[in-house]
């Protein structure tokens, strides 16, 4: 497949990086040359220097035979001019942009929008992604990280491990056997900052970050046999009333179970535009790193702190402050991924990757067909993959014990019908069923020529 991709920047690098790692013909376009000389130097990616929406630019990439266009730069006006030109001059049939601004969105996703006129296939928002992301983070306050599968059925948690954990030392292969009812499936480690899929007789140790695939059903479960409690989320505290702050504020007044929230905005005007958007919420103007603001908001009997403006160190900061006021979960919005490590030592629970989770939007809509969902962990260390299984797939009709899956993939769930099973070693695979892999990112190709998932995109 020919990919051109119209931004170098961290999300367009990252995509750039699995499309590319997959064998399709990869071609970056940013007006920035140092973008693209860092693109092409590092990536088997072929780069154009140019501004992505002129014509001349897009024909020197290869427009005139490309199969789609993927336009994330940092302009909204340039992505979907690019995806104009793409579809008008050159007959790109697959056209996805990036767009932030909430008045180009409330446009698109309205009943007056209609697709011949602006002629974007996929509209990928950073915000609403991130936001539903946060929303994810605090219905497991527990865990660091989670994302949903198999239609809500199954879910990925992330989870560390404390010094009272009750499984530690423990190989995973007797927590199999200790656990027999347990649909949870532990699918990779990272231990000292190496991610890693376990083998069965590994043991998991204090500090260690367990991704765990577990059927609804059971999180709670798996969260008390890791030394983690549930607790319901009544009060929360949103730092930040942007885009992001405003949507998840919006979801949680539309829950059935009210939630008592209130937000801090320092900038007055957006202060005053989320005030008139929300019903129910508080909205506070000023510093959401101030003592006595947070005292206002209840920050000392809220259950949960979620810090979302535009700038990484005041999210992180602003955590720090709530933490020290008697919060008990905090969240942090980080885009710096080198950040990331300061988030243990400074008691941050846990931390959205706006990066991550527009990556993975965006691979989940440049798939294969038969791909259901994609979820891209960490610094695009790994993903899973959930797909439907194809009759002409080398694992159709297999037992797993049997399948030479790569070293660093791990089979999380398999559903059957309408029944969510944990993969054991005699199961067998059929045609038709959905499965959940975790792959670290270096054998995604080769899990994918073995589930023959990326043989045609669209």
């Amino acid at each position: 497949m020919k990919v051109i991709i119209c931004g170098a920047g961290q999300v367009g690098w990252q995509i750039a990086r699995h499309l590319s790692g997959e064998s399709n013909d990869v071609t970056v376009v940013d007006s920035n040359a140092d973008l693209v000389r860092r693109a092409t130097d590092t990536l088997d990616v072929q780069g154009v220097a140019g501004f992505a929406s002129y014509p001349d630019v897009l024909e020197r990439a290869g427009a005139a035979d490309a199969d789609m266009i993927i336009a994330a730069t940092h302009s909204d006006e340039v992505n979907m001019v690019t995806c104009q030109v793409a579809h008008s001059v050159f007959g790109i049939t697959r056209k996805i942009a990036r767009l932030r601004s909430q008045s180009y969105l409330d446009a698109i996703y309205s009943d007056l929008y209609r697709r011949d006129h602006l002629p974007i296939d996929v509209v990928i928002s950073p915000e609403r992604e991130v936001a539903q992301a946060a929303l994810q983070r605090l219905s497991a306050p527990a865990a660091f990280d989670t994302e949903v599968f198999m239609d809500g059925h199954a879910q990925l948690l992330g989870i560390t491990l404390d010094e009272d954990c009750p499984v530690l030392n423990t190989p995973l292969r007797q927590l199999t056997d200790l656990f027999s009812t347990l649909r949870a499936v532990v699918v990779g480690v990272r231990r000292e900052g190496r991610l890693f899929a376990p083998e069965p007789e590994d043991q998991l140790f204090a500090g260690d970050d367990c991704y765990v695939f577990v059927h609804r059903d059971d999180i709670s479960r798996t969260m008390e046999i890791f030394g983690k409690t549930s607790s319901t989320q009544d009060r929360v505290v949103l730092v930040g009333g942007g885009n992001v702050g405003l949507s998840v504020a919006q979801t949680l007044e539309r829950r059935v179970k009210r939630v008592r929230a209130k937000v801090i905005e320092k900038n007055r005007a957006c202060a005053e535009r989320a005030a008139e958007a929300l019903e129910r919420t508080i909205v506070l103007n000023g510093d959401g790193l101030d003592a006595a603001l947070l005292a206002e908001a209840g920050i000392a009997r809220a259950d949960a702190m979620l810090a979302v403006t535009d700038d990484d160190k005041t999210n992180m900061l602003a955590c720090v402050r709530a933490k020290a006021e008697g919060c008990d979960y905090v969240i942090a919005l980080i885009n710096d991924p080198t950040l990331v490590p300061l988030m243990q030592p400074l008691g941050i629970d846990a931390y959205i990757n706006p990066r991550a989770t527009t990556v993975s939007s965006i691979l989940r809509h440049i798939r294969h067909g038969r791909v259901r969902a994609v979820y891209s962990i960490g610094d695009a260390e790994a993903e899973v993959i959930e797909a439907e299984v194809l009759s002409t797939s080398p694992i159709a009709g297999r037992r797993i014990s049997e399948i030479d899956f790569p070293e660093g993939a791990l089979v999380g769930a398999i559903r059957k019908g309408d029944k969510i099973m944990r993969p054991m070693g005699d199961t067998r695979i059929e045609e038709g069923d959905v499965v959940a892999v975790f792959t670290l990112t270096k054998d995604v190709a080769q899990l994918e020529q073995l589930m023959q998932v990326s043989i045609d995109f669209f």
